[in-house]
């Protein structure tokens, strides 16, 4: 009967010492997913709601493989997370045939770029500069406000660092990494429109210039594309992907934050 209890009782401590592993491994990840997370300077404001020009909100989502299609991804020996070769296996049906004992077939999909490794991500704040307002307080005797006020219209562009095949492919699994690891609104193309404006408040002294810089931020994004012929593969009904010829990629891109402008305020006694 002490036999029977002592074991019970290493049993309960047993899991409970694995659930305190596993809570705190737990832990540990969300916080270095926290830490992931850009911060947002008080230089860098949200102007969607203020912005003339309404950007087109990036809704790029995970594609959702369909059942066949996660079945036929459990096979590839390199993982793939490209959108649109997984939106092109879920259009594919393939019927189990009774009789298909001996049948062979292998089907030339392309060549794609299958995954994207991202391995550095840093936030450019004053990526391009686009506007410039300025207030003349030099005869003044009281000091004066001046207010954001964009002054024409602003097209701000990313793009690759530099060439690779399948380049919107790229550039999409490039986008979700780096809107996963920031947290941020980002675009290859964003709009800030004229007449924008922002109530946050400058003060210039008398006898001063004040010149207020806006920016658009951006995200330098950097890692690594693999590429391989993706062939599926058909035996019976044993269906798997066969990958072949596998290369590798570095690609770097800058990506601009949607919606956000980085400020920089200067005082002063010439013009400048």
């Amino acid at each position: 009967m002490k036999k029977v209890i002592s074991a019970f009782v290493i049993t309960i401590l047993f899991f409970g010492l694995t659930q305190t592993i596993t809570l705190a491994e737990k832990k540990e990840k969300t916080e270095v997913k926290q830490e992931t997370k850009v911060q947002i300077p008080s230089s860098v404001m949200n102007i969607t709601k203020e912005n003339t020009y309404p950007n087109p909100t990036q809704d790029l989502p995970y594609l959702q493989p369909s059942d066949l299609t996660q079945q036929l991804l459990e096979t590839s020996e390199i993982p793939i997370e490209n959108p649109d070769l997984i939106r092109m296996l879920n259009e594919t049906t393939i019927s189990d045939a009774p009789l298909a004992f001996g049948y062979r077939a292998t089907i030339y999909m392309g060549q794609w770029p299958l995954r994207y490794e991202s391995g550095e991500t840093n936030t450019n704040w004053e990526y391009q500069k686009i506007n410039t307002n300025l207030t003349d307080n030099r005869g003044g005797n009281a000091v004066q406000r001046m207010y954001y006020k964009q002054e024409s219209e602003k097209h701000v562009k990313g793009g690759l660092t530099s060439k690779i095949s399948k380049a919107e492919d790229v550039k999409k699994m490039m986008l979700l990494k780096a809107m996963e690891k920031t947290n941020l609104p980002l675009s290859f193309h964003t709009v800030v429109g004229y007449g924008t404006k922002k109530e946050q408040v400058y003060n210039i002294s008398p006898r001063k210039l004040g010149y207020l810089y806006a920016y658009a931020p951006a995200v330098n994004e950097k890692g690594k594309v693999t590429f391989g012929e993706v062939y599926l593969v058909l035996k019976g009904n044993k269906r798997t992907i066969d990958i072949k010829n596998v290369t590798s990629q570095g690609i770097g891109a800058w990506i601009p934050v949607q919606d956000h402008v980085s400020f920089g305020f200067v005082v002063s006694d010439q013009p400048r």
